[in-house]
């Protein structure tokens, strides 16, 4: 059962903002002989994110919305690392079609929310969390997907939901999708790569 030949499968993950996933993943695979976090890109230079990646010691590298366009600037900075597989985590701009023709069912994302409801452009973070308490849902959760030209509408691949109480603030929803986020995202995208 124990292959010997196994090559170590590359990630890069890119994220907006604090990071916190991020750094959660990066920390799932820190002692992973077949999947290592190789780089983090951020679209904003003064995103939490990179200070972690530094913490870690692990590359990273800013692409602004404007160099995203540039598909031969992006693709050659992953090639640079050898990037296998990228994850989404807390990013919020739309991937260019040339990134999901380069990478086909190999970027994933998590959405705060059970998709098909609350995706679209728009609706990340503490927006989501306030949609769903304002509509008066019993539950919301998390939803990994992967990644297609349009928000939010790749195929899902994993769901799992919490309950939203009578009371609960958009704050208390967030917790515990967030709880929801470190417990299963960074085995689902063990799951998925190791299945490559």
């Amino acid at each position: 059962m124990h292959q010997t030949h196994t090559t170590m499968k590359k990630i890069a993950i890119f994220a907006s903002g604090s990071g916190s996933n991020a750094e959660n993943i990066a920390q799932y695979f820190a002692h992973n002989d077949n999947i290592e976090i190789s780089l983090i890109v951020s679209n904003k230079p003064d995103a939490y994110v990179l200070q972690r990646a530094q913490n870690l010691n692990i590359p990273s590298v800013v692409i602004t919305s404007s160099q995203m366009q540039d598909s031969q600037h992006v693709l050659l900075i992953l090639k640079q690392y050898d990037i296998d597989f990228v994850v989404l985590a807390g990013y919020l701009l739309r991937i260019p079609q040339y990134m999901i023709d380069s990478y086909p069912d190999k970027i994933i994302n998590i959405h705060p929310a059970l998709l098909p409801n609350y995706g679209g452009k728009g609706m990340y973070g503490d927006n989501v969390h306030k949609a769903v308490v304002a509509a008066g849902e019993s539950h919301s959760g998390i939803t990994i997907h992967y990644v297609n030209e349009n928000y939010d509408e790749g195929k899902t691949i994993f769901q799992a939901k919490c309950e939203v109480l009578p009371g609960d603030t958009y704050e208390d929803v967030a917790s515990k999708v967030h709880a929801l986020e470190y417990a299963h995202f960074p085995h689902v995208i063990d799951e998925v790569i190791s299945a490559l």
